[in-house]
């Protein structure tokens, strides 16, 4: 007889990581306005940016604050931006995603920390048009540190191979950017070359598929979503395009359904 239900367990951890999500999304506010200005991401305090008040603990509650506030600050009634609130909506959305892709797993904390990352990345690069040291280059070896938890087996043999694959891939990754950074500087920045190399050890550690189909669905998306605001007139040849936002898009869909999509392509060769 078991003593716990499977649904119920998997229903608790849904709700957990949910709440768990709505936390790290207040925080990657923090990090989306302070990092990109250089300031600390643990003080001072939060505060209103038009009236300077700090912001009171009972404020700070993801989504509930701001919708009893209606969107508005308590001390000067100045509007708070919605993009908070979407921010932690997206976060616990994106860690439940993470959840139903590789379940209670070992790789599951190394993939709710790139979702988690990936996502105050994508704002920052679409607000400043740069990609942080100070959130890029610390997820190497995190990153390395967690994948090499996922690749081990304390229960008996430890796979190593997804991990020296990681490798292999962040090099891979790390390599094509840099050739093209220094092909094309204007149209590759480093800190996109930087990011390829962590996209390039989660993709790598998930399968070959899932890093030719995350490397290439970047391209796919960036050139199409360039083609459309330069047929809509919204940029021009020489306009500033993000890139980092399309890395990540593609590093999804190669988490998500790599492998899948590699099968299916090679199924048609075949």
């Amino acid at each position: 007889m078991e003593l716990l239900d499977p649904q119920l367990v998997r229903a608790g951890l849904v709700i957990l990581l949910g709440v768990f999500g709505l936390m790290i999304g207040s925080f990657l506010n923090v990090v989306i306005w302070r990092v990109p200005r250089g300031e600390s991401i643990v003080s001072p305090p939060s505060a209103c940016p038009s009236c300077g008040h700090t912001v009171r603990p009972r404020d700070n509650v993801p989504l509930l604050s701001w919708a009893l506030l209606r969107g508005r600050c308590r001390d000067c009634r100045a509007p708070i931006s919605i993009r908070y609130p979407l921010v932690e909506a997206g976060t616990a959305a994106l860690f439940l995603l993470v959840l139903a892709r590789f379940g209670p797993s070992r790789a599951l904390p190394a993939f709710l920390y790139l979702a988690a990352i990936g996502l105050a990345l994508t704002l920052i690069d679409l607000d400043v048009h740069r990609l942080p040291n100070a959130l890029v280059l610390p997820s190497y070896p995190v990153m390395a540190v967690m994948l090499a938890v996922a690749s081990w087996n304390p229960e008996g043999a430890s796979d190593w191979f997804p991990l020296l694959r990681a490798l292999m891939g962040a090099v891979i990754l790390f390599g094509l950017y840099g050739i093209l950074f220094v092909i094309y500087p204007r149209g590759m920045g480093l800190g996109d070359v930087k990011l390829a190399g962590v996209l390039g050890l989660a993709l790598g550690w998930l399968g070959w598929g899932s890093l030719g189909v995350g490397g290439f669905a970047a391209f796919l998306i960036g050139g199409i979503f360039s083609i459309v605001l330069l047929a809509t007139g919204r940029v021009t040849r020489k306009s500033g395009i993000p890139f980092g936002p399309w890395m990540l898009a593609g590093a999804a869909i190669g988490i998500g359904w790599g492998e899948q999509i590699w099968s299916a392509y090679l199924s048609l060769l075949t």
